[in-house]
């Protein structure tokens, strides 16, 4: 069963901006209007690059209420709503809902590590509870639990489950989970790094952390694809590379923060138990972002 696409190309999972451990609503007002003036295609408010897990739940519904009224439907809001409690998955689901949220992401169960038989009734449970689209998302480094392929399949005809954001770093999972679910849920790609081997085999687009940093790169990038001029969706790829992979230099988000700040978006301000990078990985980024040309020579 094809459902409506929530968005295809590029939606940049927004970091939550901290100054003094209290949330910097103009600054994320401003990187709200960054993206959508590079053409952006969505935008993931509270996801694990936006450190809902430090959230309070009225933080976390102040947030989503605040990026929905800002965006004012020009791109789709999804909304991070996953919990290891289904019962407070459906409760912010619903609130994400009623407040005119576009979908909802929803992380498998961290901590608890249930089993598949586990994930398929409490994503069900999720999607029989709300009137919004759904991406299952799959982040077995952060949740130790890996969403199988047959689970894909046996979740994708739910009307209210649209999509996966897959983190797994195996292409031929991905695979796989295309051979089974045909045309029924999109896929995204959760890994930067992934982008185009993903969109190569099907994909729809990514759910970005370096586009954060660099929307409008990111964007080229998927665009040349849709175009089919390859070889140049393949360099923008590769010439990315050092990017992405230097947002995990440490726990993200706090290498990105810290490029957010360089760049005068944001404070670096994480939330413990996340803390400030060392110095070296420091001086890495900023050597980084110079080569990047995205702050000057002099910083």
């Amino acid at each position: 069963m094809k459902k409506e696409s929530i968005f295809r190309g590029v939606c940049t999972a927004l970091v939550t901006p901290f100054r003094d451990n209290v949330i910097d609503f103009n600054a994320l007002e401003s990187l709200l209007e960054r993206q959508i003036s590079a053409g952006i295609q969505a935008v993931a408010i509270c996801g694990t690059t936006g450190e809902n897990a430090t959230l309070s739940d009225a933080e976390h519904k102040r947030v989503l209420r605040f990026a929905i009224e800002c965006v004012n439907g020009r791109i789709p809001v999804i909304a991070g709503t996953g919990s290891n409690d289904t019962n407070h998955a459906v409760d912010m689901s619903k609130y994400a809902c009623d407040i005119g949220a576009d979908a909802l992401l929803i992380v498998s169960p961290y901590y608890n590590k249930a089993s598949q038989a586990g994930l398929i009734k409490s994503y069900t449970t999720i999607a029989d509870s709300v009137n919004k689209p759904i991406i299952l998302y799959n982040v077995p480094t952060r949740t130790c639990v890996d969403i199988d392929p047959k689970t894909y399949e046996a979740l994708k005809d739910h009307p209210n489950i649209a999509a996966i954001k897959e983190a797994s770093p195996s292409v031929a999972k991905s695979i796989h989970t295309l051979h089974l679910c045909g045309s029924s849920l999109d896929l995204y790609a959760g890994s930067d790094e992934l982008t185009l081997p993903l969109l190569a085999i099907g994909g729809a687009g990514v759910i970005s952390v370096v586009s954060n940093l660099v929307p409008e790169a990111m964007c080229r990038l998927y665009h040349a694809f849709e175009e089919g001029n390859i070889k140049e969706a393949a360099k923008r790829q590769t010439d990315l590379y050092r990017l992405m992979s230097a947002m995990f230099l440490d726990i993200s988000p706090v290498p990105l923060k810290y490029a957010l700040s360089l760049m005068g978006l944001c404070q670096e301000d994480v939330r413990l138990p996340l803390c400030s990078m060392s110095r070296e990985n420091k001086q890495t980024i900023q050597s980084l972002l110079k080569s990047y040309h995205l702050i000057s020579s002099d910083q």
